[in-house]
């Protein structure tokens, strides 16, 4: 990574989306994000990027990590592209509001422990063993694990009102700041789709880094074996990639007319096995609109279910690029590989495919 200084032309933030309502006798403002943005002097590409972070994290996850290296935004800054980075409705700079958006779950150090920092010692899914890029120890009282955790914030309960808050306010920041391209990591790729949907010229690229998944029905976290291979778990995506509704040609009339049907078997001896459309499957029109990268960590619990995402994009006529780190020579990662040790690697396996995918647009 080099060290040469980052120089920096304009840089603030921006909240978007929200909407003022009457709680308590008194107005209130409700449903906005915060992005924090800066504009590199070497501006390479016409189009910024949003990051937007997942489940118990804010913006911190891209801006630096627990052992104090570069982040993504500057990897994408010294590559010559804007960045805004999102904090979500209710979590960070953008206002929490309980009366309106209800209970929220604290981050558990268990839970850090067994999906993103220790999960080689867990072994609960086959593919842990392989992980080897935390930068740090996975206990507390060590001075990266402490960094990291102390990061955790807490979460609003329903999945789906963070599915509806969210694309709501990103749709607002595109509206705003105008075409963008969209990079998001695992709980927000449940965003992901429906702004892309929503915006389908407006976002030139859509980047799904282990987006929320899989299709239809989640899978648990522990490889039980046999003809399932791990637990299947609740319909929690009846839109099949979130519970939000999507354009779908025929169109649908309730999320009910698309129906899941299970694989026979799973795809592999250590894969999900997971629910696709029922043929024949239904389209998705605005999401063949850009190039949208689907991309996977070696050891992550994501390695056993990101294919069944692709193959519902697949089937309802999305051509995405689906990407297995290892495949490109990026080894022993986790689900947090934003803040692994090799995070400048992967980095420049997404920026190598925006490169491509934008068709020239960057220089």
């Amino acid at each position: 990574m080099t060290t040469t200084s980052l120089v920096i032309a304009k840089q603030g933030y921006v909240f978007a989306g929200g909407r003022y309502i009457e709680h308590g006798g008194k107005q209130i403002l409700t449903g906005q994000l915060y992005a924090e943005y800066q504009i590199p002097e070497d501006q390479r590409c016409p189009y910024p990027v949003i990051m937007v972070h997942g489940g118990s994290q804010s913006g911190t996850n891209y801006t630096g990590t627990p052992d104090g290296r570069e982040g993504w935004a500057q990897h994408f800054l010294r590559r010559g592209y804007a960045v805004y980075v999102v904090d979500q409705v209710g979590r960070g700079r953008a206002a929490y509001r309980p009366e309106v958006q209800g209970p929220i779950r604290h981050p558990d150090i268990e839970g850090a422990q067994q999906r993103f920092v220790d999960i080689k010692k867990q072994k609960l899914w086959p593919q842990a063993a392989k992980h080897t890029q935390w930068p740090g120890g996975t206990e507390p009282g060590d001075p990266v694990f402490d960094q990291f955790f102390a990061s955790q914030v807490p979460t609003i309960v329903d999945f789906h009102q963070q599915q509806v808050l969210n694309r709501d306010a990103l749709i607002a920041l595109i509206d705003k700041i105008g075409p963008s391209i969209l990079l998001t990591h695992s709980q927000s790729g449940a965003f992901g789709w429906p702004v892309a949907d929503a915006r389908p010229d407006a976002v030139k690229a859509l980047i799904q880094a282990e987006p929320s998944g899989p299709p239809f029905h989640d899978v648990g976290l522990e490889f039980i074996g046999g003809e399932d291979g791990y637990k299947p778990g609740a319909k929690a995506r009846p839109y099949g990639l979130c519970s939000v509704p999507l354009t779908f040609d025929p169109p649908l009339s309730s999320a009910d007319d698309l129906v899941a049907v299970r694989q026979d078997k799973a795809d592999g001896p250590e894969l999900a096995r997971g629910w696709l459309q029922q043929e024949p499957a239904r389209k998705l029109p605005n999401l063949m609109k850009m190039p949208i990268l689907v991309l996977t960590a070696e050891a992550s619990y994501h390695a056993y279910s990101d294919h069944l995402t692709v193959k519902f994009l697949e089937k309802a006529g999305v051509k995405p690029t689906f990407i297995r780190l290892e495949d490109v020579g990026v080894t022993g990662n986790g689900h947090m590989l934003q803040l692994e040790k090799n995070n400048h690697e992967i980095s420049n396996v997404m920026l190598n495919w925006l490169d491509k995918a934008l068709g020239g647009k960057t220089a």
